[in-house]
């Protein structure tokens, strides 16, 4: 399990690589190449279970999903201070 993480982790921008780096600052080197490890277990287990193919997320799914995280922990600190939070296109304006 520890050798195909760490050849998971070593490609370029795929979600493995992203999830690591995730994890380093927060957990270390050796325990985020475990949590990886784990991830693509669980991977594995779910393509065999339900008999689907993988679908690679990329890098791009933590940085929308940190996006979104963001923008919703930021309105609900508004919103405690008491201001109405209304969503506007800006593409649109």
């Amino acid at each position: 399990m520890v050798e195909l993480s760490w050849g998971a982790t070593r490609t370029k921008n795929t979600f493995y690589r992203a999830k690591y780096d995730s994890l380093i600052g927060r957990r270390g080197k050796k325990r985020a190449l475990i949590a990886v490890g784990h991830k693509i277990l669980c991977t594995a287990y779910i393509i065999l279970r339900d008999k689907v193919s993988y679908k690679e997320n990329g890098i791009e799914y933590f940085e929308k999903r940190k996006q979104k995280n963001r923008v919703e922990r930021l309105k609900r600190e508004l919103k405690e201070f008491g201001y109405k939070v209304v969503k506007e296109d800006l593409e649109a304006a």
